[in-house]
């Protein structure tokens, strides 16, 4: 057990990501056995527990680890690299100061990596690039470092390069002597220093009109400054496979990477009572009130449910009794973890800047705040931009008997994974479970299997199609129903009309005289809403109307909730039939990185697909394209994609908007669709 003193100033939370195959997880072993840490000489080698085997070679999920270098803690946050796991590698950036993006010597920058790139700095994190596998490419280092400025920008210096054939890498900061395989080292440290002294008035002058060369110790406030302000993006080169800048690396990850009192501070929002948010600062102090959030959740066969934190402040032990964002009750902390190495160790607390887990801790969930007083409550964390999830499977139960099963086992997929979603498809009843793509279905299909017993029927990918109106038309229908006792009478009149794409739905009134009493208007809200639900052309929901009820009669006796229920969808239903319905398709946003060749059967394919392009641009030997395409035409695109580059294309893809679909399509839907006419 590591004896390193863990106060904030001593911590580095480095969150390591990046394109699936460029080794970051072979990386992770090589940071930990070059600090000593424990490391398995084949982390890769087949699935892990709980993981599946269709991605068996790489990771699918976050993994924390914790290791010493000197007097300095470094937790690393190992993420996943494919496009279908992105939701677990964005939601744990919020935990860290430092996002270190790992490309490949020879693949250079891909779009995995640039996305990153973008996200760390919307997020306001610092950012580092480090160059894995320079054994394997050293020829094409001058190029690729050249590219790197091009694509980032200027601000992307080296911090060091590689030497003697890419065997071990030479400093270019703390002491910049000796030779490197291209470069100078010399001009590489002058540029590191002209760039970070730019934003220090003083130390300009002191640098220019005296011409005293700094020492790193003068540097380092004016590096940190321009991490944060993202004026410098350093580069690293490094070689997991044969240890070349391996221990370089923890030393800049020790002396260069900021801890958690010189990052950016994180986004907390605090609700006001005008519906307004304040900004909220958080203190690296462990005396302060806690402030924590919930960056993963895990369901352990023997731990129970896991809660992977970050503290902000305060401090967590396990006496501290803490509430989870606006719950009213708190909870106990049972089991308080630190990982060192792989392995988690039970500690007694944890501070300001530390990543730690909790056990057996229902009231949490992922993004959650953590605090241990009320006048917290109303605090939160900026949330992350996430992918959303649009491919879809309708899964049931394969055993009878199995459907709670499904039921709980799906609850806690979901809570561990924020790209999963399920749904209920209130007009066939299926339950949706939709992801990033088809590997991230298959792979939590595979989980319910081995994880949770539970064996399910898919049927085809469904398609989150919408539908509503082109026309103003009104619609009045009278419920009357006699049977022995009371009845059941109500009479709507009420107009539909359309509103702008993206607008929702809009409910109001212009009843006068008491035509239907106020205390029986939500009934006729609660009839439309049903509508709405199942819709009324292809048995899709609604949007982007306004539903007005104009006119109506009650009966002094049979008027009941019931009757304004069914006569107010009747209306809705009869007033969106003359008001030109029409089918809305999801469009998605498709983003493809491939080789400059595949460009035209790239273009072709998508145009065929109805697709429409948005952009190109030539990145050495690779292109990058933009699209918009319609979901149900890309279902299959990672086939496409691999046939047409040769399994060199990536792609990323996540939902834009809605546009009508064209008359074939809402020919066959409607053809398709068996509407159920239930009175209540």
């Amino acid at each position: 057990m590591s004896n390193v003193e863990r106060n904030p100033e001593r911590i580095r939370n480095i969150a390591l990501v990046g394109q699936a195959g460029v080794g970051k997880t072979r990386l992770v072993d090589a940071l930990l056995a070059a600090a000593g840490a424990e490391a398995p000489a084949d982390s890769r080698k087949g699935a892990p527990p709980g993981e599946s085997p269709a991605a068996a070679q790489h990771s699918i999920s976050t993994t924390l680890l914790g290791l010493a270098w000197g007097e300095t803690w470094i937790n690393l946050i190992d993420t996943p690299g494919y496009a279908d796991f992105q939701g677990a590698a964005l939601s744990i950036l919020p935990a860290v100061e430092t996002v270190a993006v790992v490309i490949d010597a020879e693949r250079g920058l891909d779009a995995m990596a640039r996305r990153m790139l973008a996200w760390a700095e919307e997020r306001g994190l610092c950012r580092l690039i480090i160059v894995n596998r320079i054994d394997a490419a050293a020829s094409r280092l001058p190029t690729l470092l050249e590219a790197l400025r091009e694509q980032v920008g200027p601000e992307c210096l080296a911090l060091n390069l590689p030497a003697q054939g890419a065997t071990r890498v030479v400093d270019c900061f703390f002491t910049p002597e000796g030779e490197a395989d291209f470069a100078s080292v010399a001009e590489a440290h002058e540029r590191l220093v002209d760039q970070v002294v730019e934003l220090d008035d003083d130390l300009m002058a002191l640098y220019l009109e005296q011409g005293e060369a700094l020492e790193p110790g003068q540097l380092h406030d004016p590096f940190e400054a321009a991490l944060r302000q993202g004026h410098l993006v350093p580069v690293c080169f490094v070689s997991a496979a044969t240890g070349a800048g391996v221990e370089a690396l923890l030393e800049v990850f020790a002396r260069l990477m900021p801890n958690p009192l010189e990052g950016n501070p994180p986004p907390f929002l605090r609700q006001l009572p005008d519906g307004g948010e304040q900004a909220v600062a958080a203190r690296a102090d462990p005396q302060a009130h806690v402030l924590a959030h919930v960056v993963r959740i895990e369901h352990d066969p023997y731990l129970g449910k896991l809660a992977l934190f970050r503290v902000h402040q305060g401090s967590v032990g396990r006496d501290t009794r803490l509430f989870a964002g606006e719950a009213r009750k708190p909870f106990r902390i049972g089991t308080l973890l630190r990982f060192e190495g792989r392995r988690p160790r039970e500690v007694a607390r944890c501070g300001p800047g530390e990543l730690c887990a909790l056990t057996k801790v229902e009231e949490a969930t992922l993004g959650d705040v953590l605090h241990d007083s009320h006048d917290e409550d109303h605090i939160r964390l900026r949330p992350v931009a996430l992918p959303a999830p649009v491919f879809g499977l309708a899964i049931q139960a394969t055993r009878p008997g199995d459907e709670q099963r499904l039921f709980e086992a799906l609850a806690k997929l979901v809570e561990e994974d924020p790209g999963l979603e399920v749904a209920q498809d209130g007009v066939t009843q299926e339950t949706v479970l939709r992801g990033l793509g088809e590997l991230h279905l298959r792979t939590t299909l595979e989980q319910l299997a081995q994880r949770f017993k539970v064996e399910v029927d898919t049927s085809t990918p469904s398609i989150a199609y919408r539908e509503t109106i082109a026309a103003t038309a009104e619609g009045q229908y009278r419920h009357k129903k006699q049977s022995g006792g009371a009845g059941q009478f109500g009479e709507v009149v009420l107009r539909v009309e359309p509103l702008p794409r993206g607008a929702g739905v809009e409910f109001t009134d212009t009843i006068r005289g008491g035509a239907i009493p106020a205390s029986l208007l939500p009934a006729v809200e609660k009839g439309v809403r049903q509508g709405l639900a199942g819709g009324a052309l292809a048995g899709y929901p609604l949007q982007d109307l306004r539903v007005t009820v104009l006119d109506g009669k009650t009966h002094p006796v049979d008027s009941k909730e019931i009757a304004f229920v069914i006569a107010g969808r009747k209306a809705f239903l009869e007033a969106v039939r003359q008001a030109s319905p029409l089918v809305l398709e999801p469009f998605s946003e498709l983003s493809v990185e491939a080789p400059g060749h595949a460009m035209g059967d790239l273009t072709a394919d998508l145009t065929a697909s109805r697709g429409r392009i948005l952009d190109t641009q030539t990145l050495g030997d690779l292109v990058s394209l933009q699209a918009l395409v319609p979901l149900a035409e890309v279902l299959d695109y990672p086939h496409r994609l691999n046939a047409l580059t040769g399994g060199a294309g990536t792609y990323g893809l996540r939902f834009s908007h809605y546009e009508p679909a064209p008359e074939s399509v809402q020919k066959r839907l409607i053809g398709a669709y068996r509407p159920r006419d239930a009175e209540g």
